[in-house]
């Protein structure tokens, strides 16, 4: 650890001495990518400095400890050994939380997608009381979001497929470990022997694509106009202003229809779909460069059952780390914060152990 970290040191005044270079601060595209390298090296650097003066404090009193001859000091000295010891194992717990490797996505803002899944009418009403749920997270986070895509469902209430754009600093960060399968078990209404039916919902949590992550061909595309579908609305049925895009090299279709404008809507289907190409990217990338390696928190399998929902026992369960809840009824308030800060440790701990 400690060669690694004297490494990032060494990287660290490296760039410092190339940002007072006058030739990168003429190139200004060279200058802010080194100027956030070194803002990010900092904090490291400095947490590992101030471990190394403590090191030399606990050597320098162990020395005295075993060496002084007087007893007065030697007791003092252990009392500083065994002092300083303690705060050595929380410095280098603190240097290891920066050497775990950042996911590059986690400052960018989310695109959350739910889709109803298996179990009929139930699945849509499940869905639907998924996205009523993170919208108030969002409400108490106090992030902005856009609705890309909202396609209700023919029971009322119900919801087939919802797109949010999350529009926060960090947002993908917390939110990705909601993707995956989300599953209820409970008497739906229309139940009449009382039985507790199974069905599904799925999350899906993207990274927001910037027009550099991805590079999209025109030729590439075919753009459809048509009349948009729903109820009520004097625009609705009239002019055509919903917009279906496909992406012909992947397959890829997204259709926007929820603004009056075609421009909105062709705005924010090639959002959607700049945002779907550059998770695809990120999986290839994954496959080529990893040994399908088996974490306990998994983000890409959206096939993986990952939470349980269960409303006569008022229970959520998170299959993924072994997490048990008895307050299911505020965490369909929008009370997410327990889990997310879970899986996130779950994370964390599973990346210092560095297990493949």
């Amino acid at each position: 650890m400690l060669e690694k970290l004297e490494r990032v040191k060494q990287r660290y005044n490296e760039i410092s001495e190339l940002l007072s270079r006058e030739e990168t601060v003429r190139d200004q595209n060279e200058f802010r990518k080194l100027s956030k390298e070194y803002s990010d090296l900092t904090d490291v650097v400095n947490a590992y400095e101030a471990h190394l003066k403590l090191k030399k404090e606990y050597e320098d009193n162990k020395e005295l400890m075993y060496n002084s001859g007087d007893a007065e000091l030697k007791e003092m000295a252990k009392e500083e050994v065994d002092r300083l010891a303690i705060e050595l194992e929380a410095s280098e717990n603190v240097i290891k939380e920066f050497l775990i490797p950042k996911d590059p996505n986690d400052e960018k803002n989310a695109i959350l997608e739910i889709r109803a899944g298996t179990g009929g009418d139930e699945a849509s009403l499940f869905a639907a009381e998924l996205y009523r749920m993170y919208n108030r997270y969002f409400e108490v986070k106090r992030w902005k979001t856009e609705i890309m895509v909202y396609s209700e469902s023919s029971i009322p209430g119900g919801l087939k497929e919802a797109v949010i754009n999350v529009i926060s600093k960090g947002a993908y960060g917390e939110l990705k470990f909601e993707s995956g399968v989300h599953r209820v078990q409970r008497v739906p209404k229309t139940e009449a022997n009382g039985r507790v039916h199974t069905s599904a919902a799925s999350v899906a949590v993207l990274p927001e694509a910037e027009d550099v992550d991805v590079e999209i061909n025109e030729n590439d595309l075919k753009i459809d106009v048509f009349r948009s579908g729903g109820a009520g609305g004097q625009n609705v049925n009239k002019v055509e202003t919903a917009i279906r895009i496909t992406h012909h090299p992947t397959g890829l279709v997204v259709i926007c229809q929820d603004e009056r404008s075609q421009l909105k809507n062709k705005l924010k289907a090639m959002k959607v779909l700049r945002s779907r190409l550059y998770e695809l990217e990120l999986e290839k990338r994954e496959k080529e460069t990893s040994s399908q390696r088996k974490e306990m928190v998994k983000t890409g399998d959206r096939s993986e059952k990952i939470r349980t929902y269960n409303f006569p026992q008022n229970r959520l369960t998170d299959h993924r780390i072994g997490l048990t809840l008895y307050n299911l009824s505020e965490v369909m308030e929008g009370d997410l914060n327990e889990i997310i800060e879970k899986l996130k440790l779950a994370d964390r701990a599973e990346k210092l152990t560095g297990k493949e």
